[in-house]
């Protein structure tokens, strides 16, 4: 059974208003006060079927947190996880399943190549309807926790057009997203194989499906094929991503600010009275002038180096670290030394620390599907870029630990189960998946097997790598297919998906919005600059081609990472342990510490069962490396 939700206690739609879902059925409201209002707030509700048929009238509750209690099995369909969830949880009130309306309908829309229409409640309806379609509102602006700014500069957005009711629209475009998610995958009854029959139930159960997930029929119509169980199946785990996210935004990352604020002054020194630069910076901006001949040079400002630099007789057109790294100059080792406590003085600094760490937390946004790939963002605070020294201000709890969990080889390992190469799998099936490949192939180099099959997967295919890449195709010749393959499409114009099936951009996309998501998958590869031949020339076909090479690798890492998480938090779930951290394919648990021996069995079997979710009977092994500690620096 589902329960629609559309939150309601602004007066805007309550039932006084006139404004709801009368016209749908909604209940005669006797006279008299409106009841007073839960602590997550009232809301409207409708009982559907799990095909989203309704059940009943729809309600108006006073107590949201109060009507969901008294349906625990229900799974939640709303539009937003990220507006609805956090009042809930604040009443304390924890979601089992849901369905994420706008973050299917992204998937959906990049799956029938519409990438980036906009996605909200009111746009799916619009579309359904054949009204104008309105952009999607401005994302909010990263607020930290205790700012008091409030709404003062929020922007203003118009309100839904004339007729709008949001719970008839919320069931009808839920309706019609079950229906396209069919649509994506109706096919000849012969499957490719992929996601074996029985793969569905209880696991599918744990990240959002019903247990009808799985292969089906409907009105004498061909089984539900494996793209669109897989569909379903990304779908479901993208929704539970999105509870995930705001649980770990409420929980917070246990941090020490005392002890923040003693490697701040270890690594920089003393703050400036008077907000400048701290004392080690101070230092190595005289110092680097005197390197360059007394020069007066401004190490933070590119432009400024580059002319230092030129005025030395080089000539330099990036201050990237690679790029200095490879010039000759007494500067050079100071402003990289600069560079990195700049960064780490105005990112993860003492302003930073007052703005996001509060009550011995530090509580970000967390955004579910940020990157194309399918990887997580952050909204400010800079979450998925603290240093590693850093990292030492975050503590667990007296009495309690942190549980830390990095699935090693994890991008080269999903090459090996989506080509499906069996020499590639056998190596994949042991502990070291790079000395596996040097043994078979490169006689016994594995800095050489390394090189060839990053090369492989990041399009890093000349120089030193091409003897290496010729050695990989020869003893796995499926999986560099497999990666070829995609990167041809990608030259091509054409769109790769991942396993599970999140759909790549098109070319259509402008330049600057294909060059960030680019860069966010291989920073080093995309040089964030249009190619000399515009961005549909040969040289922008070729790193589109890199781009779409790795998406197909790194998009499906994403989906094996999230249904790991999304498995975990199941078996979390009436336990004391918190999720509070997630990057990439690391997870950090914090529990008490007789807990812990159990939560590293929970995130093993989380990962084996990921793997069998997504693969099937591989030969292909995930291990993970578990550590148990107090500080996060100390993690393997």
């Amino acid at each position: 059974m589902l329960i629609a939700v559309v939150p309601d206690d602004s007066g805007m739609g309550g039932p006084r208003s006139g404004f709801g879902p009368s016209s749908e059925g909604g209940p005669e409201v006797p006279p008299g006060p409106v009841p007073q209002l839960g602590p997550a707030g009232g809301a409207w509700l409708r009982r559907l079927d799990d095909a989203g048929r309704p059940l009943g009238p729809a309600e108006w509750s006073a107590d949201l947190a109060a009507a969901l209690r008294a349906a625990p099995d229900a799974r939640v369909l709303w539009a937003s996880t990220a507006d609805c969830y956090p009042r809930l949880l604040r009443a304390g009130f924890r979601v089992a399943r849901c369905h994420d309306l706008e973050l299917t309908e992204a998937l959906l829309l990049g799956h029938a190549g519409r990438w980036g229409e906009p996605r909200s409640l009111a746009a799916a309806w619009a579309r359904l309807t054949g009204a104008p379609v309105p952009p999607d509102p401005p994302s909010r602006p990263a607020t930290p926790p205790g700012d008091g700014q409030g709404t003062l500069f929020d922007t203003a957005w118009p309100p839904p057009a004339a007729g709008f009711d949001p719970l008839a629209a919320l069931i009808e475009v839920y309706g019609d997203q079950q229906a396209r998610l069919e649509a994506a995958g109706w096919e000849p009854a012969a499957d490719a194989g992929g996601l074996p029959s029985g793969t569905g139930g209880p696991l599918l159960n744990t990240v959002g499906l019903s247990s009808g997930a799985g292969p089906s029929t409907d009105a004498g119509r061909r089984p539900l094929s494996e793209a669109a169980r897989r569909l379903r199946l990304l779908v479901a785990a993208e929704s539970a991503g999105a509870l995930i996210a705001v649980e770990m935004g409420h929980h917070g990352l246990p941090w020490r600010a005392d002890v923040h604020n003693e490697l701040l002054v270890e690594l920089l020194g003393e703050p400036s009275p008077v907000g400048g630069p701290p004392r080690r910076l101070v230092e190595l901006t005289a110092r680097i002038g005197d390197a360059f001949g007394g020069q007066r040079v401004h190490p933070e400002s590119p432009a400024d180096v580059l002319r230092a630099f030129a005025r030395e007789g080089i000539s330099l057109t990036s201050t990237r670290a690679w790029t200095l790294r490879a010039v000759d100059h007494p500067a050079v080792p100071l402003l990289l030394e600069y560079k990195e406590l700049y960064r780490i003085w105005t990112a993860h600094g003492w302003s930073w620390c007052q703005q996001w760490v509060h009550r011995g937390r530090f509580r970000a946004e967390y955004v579910p599907g940020g990157v194309v790939s399918g990887r997580w963002a952050t909204r400010g605070g800079g979450a998925l870029q603290i240093p590693k020294v850093v990292r030492r201000a975050v503590r667990a709890d007296p009495g309690w630990t942190l549980v830390v969990a990095d699935a090693g080889q994890l991008e080269p390992r999903i090459l090996a189960a989506v080509s499906g190469d069996p020499g590639m799998s056998r190596a994949a099936g042991t502990g070291d998946m790079y000395a596996a490949l040097a043994a078979e192939a490169f006689g016994g180099d594995r800095a050489k097997a390394k090189v060839a099959l990053l090369g492989a997967m990041y399009g890093q295919t000349g120089g030193q790598a091409v003897p290496a890449l010729a050695a990989l195709r020869g003893s796995y010749p499926t999986a560099l297919s497999y990666v070829e393959d995609a990167a041809r499409t990608g030259e091509a114009g054409g769109l790769v998906r991942s396993w599970l099936g999140r759909t790549c951009p098109p070319p259509s996309v402008t330049w600057g919005a294909w060059a960030e998501s680019a860069a966010a998958l291989d920073p080093e590869a995309a040089g964030g600059e249009a190619p000399p031949d515009g961005p549909r020339g040969g040289a922008a076909a070729r790193a589109r081609g890199r781009f779409t090479r790795n998406f197909v690798i790194q998009a499906t890492a994403a989906e094996f990472a999230l249904s790991l998480l999304a498995l975990l938090r199941g078996s979390l779930a009436g336990s004391d342990a918190e999720l509070v951290f997630f990057q990439h394919d690391e997870v950090v648990v914090h529990c008490r510490e007789q807990d812990a021996p159990t939560v590293v069995a929970a995130v093993e079997a989380a990962c084996e069962q990921a793997g069998r979710l997504l693969f099937g009977d591989t030969p292909v092994r995930f291990p993970l490396d578990v550590s148990v500690v107090d500080c996060y620096a100390d993690a393997k």
